[in-house]
C-alpha cells in the first residue's frame, strides 16, 4: 500500500517483500522460541505442548537461549536494511514479543497481547518504504489485523482448555466459553470492517 501511495518505482516493493518475508519468518520463529523458553514446565503439563523439544528435556535453557540468539541476530540483520526510523519501530516490537507467554499467566487476553506482536509489520511496512508510519491507513490495518489474530487463536486455544485450567494458563477460550461462537463473529467483522 505504501509502495502504491509514494508511487516508488516496482523494484522497490519487490526488494521490501523479500526482506519482510524473511524477517516475519525470523521473527515468528523466535517468538516462538521465547514461548516455549517462558513455558518449558507449562508444557510438560499440557497434552498438545508435553512433547515439545525443551519440554521434553532434548533441549537445555542454555541451548535455546543460544538458538534465540542466532534467530535475533539474523533478524537484526534483516532490520538494519531499513530506514533509523523502522529500525526503530521494529526494535520496539521485542519487547511486545517477549512478554506474550507471561500474559497468559496474568489476563485472559494473551491473545490480544499476541495480536500486537503478529501484526507490528503493519506499521512497520508502511515506514519501511514511506519513512514514517501513515496512522491513518496502518492503524485501521493494525486493529483489524489484532481482531483477526483474536479470532483464529481463540479457537486454537480451545483445544487446549481442560490442561490450560489444570496448569492456570488463561486465555479469550476460557473467557468467552459458552459466547464464543457470537464474540468472534463480533471480532471478525471488525476485522473485516476495519481492513475494507
Amino acid at each position: 500500500m505504501a509502495s502504491y501511495a509514494t508511487q516508488v518505482p516496482p523494484s522497490v516493493p519487490l526488494t521490501y517483500l523479500g526482506l519482510f518475508g524473511t524477517g516475519a519468518f525470523l521473527m515468528r520463529s523466535a517468538g516462538c522460541t521465547i514461548n516455549d523458553m517462558w513455558d518449558r514446565n507449562l508444557d510438560k503439563a499440557v497434552e498438545r505442548t508435553k512433547n515439545r523439544p525443551l519440554a521434553r528435556g532434548d533441549l537445555t535453557f542454555n541451548q535455546s537461549l543460544g538458538f534465540l540468539s542466532v534467530q535475533l541476530t539474523a533478524a537484526l540483520a534483516v532490520l538494519l536494511q531499513l530506514n533509523w526510523y523502522s529500525i526503530a519501530l521494529g526494535a520496539s516490537s521485542l519487547s511486545v514479543v517477549t512478554v506474550y507467554p507471561f500474559m497468559k499467566r496474568v489476563t485472559y487476553w494473551p491473545q490480544f497481547v499476541l495480536g500486537l506482536a503478529f501484526n507490528w509489520g503493519a506499521m512497520l511496512g508502511w515506514s519501511a518504504v514511506a519513512g514514517a508510519v501513515d496512522w491513518a491507513v496502518c492503524a485501521p490495518l493494525y486493529a483489524g489485523s489484532i481482531c483477526w489474530t483474536l479470532v483464529y487463536d481463540t479457537v486454537y486455544a480451545h483445544q487446549d482448555k481442560t490442561d490450560d485450567v489444570k496448569v492456570g494458563i488463561r486465555s479469550t477460550a476460557l473467557l468467552f466459553g459458552e459466547r464464543t461462537l457470537p464474540v468472534l463473529s463480533a471480532f471478525s467483522a471488525s476485522s473485516l470492517s476495519l481492513i475494507s
